[in-house]
């Protein structure tokens, strides 16, 4: 019997956001910048590739990153771009590893996480993710009014 690792992981750690469900929260998020994408498959104007963990992010950004070993790395980066006030929202979408440390350390410190029902048919894939996803959203903190 061969074991058809394609069926359970991305050799690359990619998979690509469902255009059905970015246009969703496009809509209600208002999307400037897409924090993870390449030329070929960027959802907004303005979009990061390679060098994103180096670039500030600003606006309201969307960031669906390499689900590998770096994911960390990257959640680390849109909590705290979002805690900084450097980003309105950043809005990740992400595995729902919640025995992670980077669940634990970062996702917890989200605003909301939104599990997705089911799995999630990526882009370029017949069949649905062979794990649970869901949509974590960072916000800027609010500032005090004074009176």
């Amino acid at each position: 019997m061969t074991f058809n690792r394609s069926l359970f992981s991305s050799a690359s750690g990619e998979w690509e956001t469902p255009r059905e469900l970015f246009d969703v929260l496009d809509a209600e998020f208002r999307f400037t910048l897409d924090a993870c994408a390449t030329p070929a498959n960027a959802l907004c104007e303005r979009y990061f590739c390679a060098d994103a963990l180096e670039q500030p992010w600003t606006g309201n950004v969307y960031c669906n990153p390499p689900y590998g070993r770096q994911i960390g790395e990257w959640v680390r980066k849109g909590c705290e771009e979002a805690q900084s006030g450097r980003a309105e929202v950043v809005v990740m979408l992400l595995p729902a590893r919640t025995d992670t440390r980077w669940w634990h350390d970062y996702v917890m410190k989200a605003g909301e996480i939104r599990f997705i029902r089911g799995r999630l048919r990526f882009s370029g894939h017949k069949n649905g993710a062979p794990f649970p996803s869901c949509i974590v959203v960072f916000r800027r903190p609010a500032v005090p009014t004074v009176d």
